[in-house]
């Protein structure tokens, strides 16, 4: 069992200063690690720290080496795992624009409905949505407009933060 590989969402708290990111990402490239999902933004002006929430996935031993390799880079605060954690909320925003008339553009207005996207843009022959979710929920989205004329599509990556009262 020790060779399953795992998903794994980890929330880290750095310093937002120039080159924090380009080191956290060389950490994951210089070892092999995938990076399926990544964010960044900064969540606490006056400290000056940002949150990187990423996406990974590897065996228990790979997990544990990226989070201890992740709390040893100098500009990190925390790091939090938040699939071993406990209940997490996690969400992707997706702006998705397809193309297509008549029963097919129906149809795609139909699904939006479904999948509580919203118009964001139309026109007399696409529409681009905006959806909110979980990543399979955007996946599944995606993969029914693909059917029906899509043309791009542009995803945030996850962000999340664990249930319940206690902060990160």
């Amino acid at each position: 069992m020790e060779n399953v590989i795992e998903k794994h969402t980890i929330a880290v708290l750095v310093d937002n200063e120039p080159g924090v990111l380009a080191r956290v990402i060389g950490l994951f490239s210089g070892r092999g690690y995938n990076i399926e999902s990544l964010t960044v933004a900064e969540v606490n002006n006056a400290d000056h720290l940002s949150r990187i929430t990423l996406v990974t996935s590897g065996t228990r031993m790979i997990i544990e080496q990226i989070k201890a390799q992740l709390s040893r880079l100098v500009p990190v605060h925390r790091v939090h795992d938040l699939t071993d954690e406990g209940p997490a909320v996690e969400r992707e925003l997706a702006l998705v624009k397809v193309a297509g008339t008549g029963d097919k553009r129906i149809e795609a207005l139909r699904l939006a409905d479904i999948f509580k996207a919203k118009v964001v843009d139309a026109t007399l022959t696409s529409f681009v949505f905006e959806l909110t979710g979980t990543t399979e929920q955007v996946d599944d989205f995606v993969g029914l407009m693909g059917q029906l004329g899509l043309v791009e599509a542009s995803r945030t990556g996850v962000v999340a933060m664990s249930k319940g009262p206690a902060a990160f």
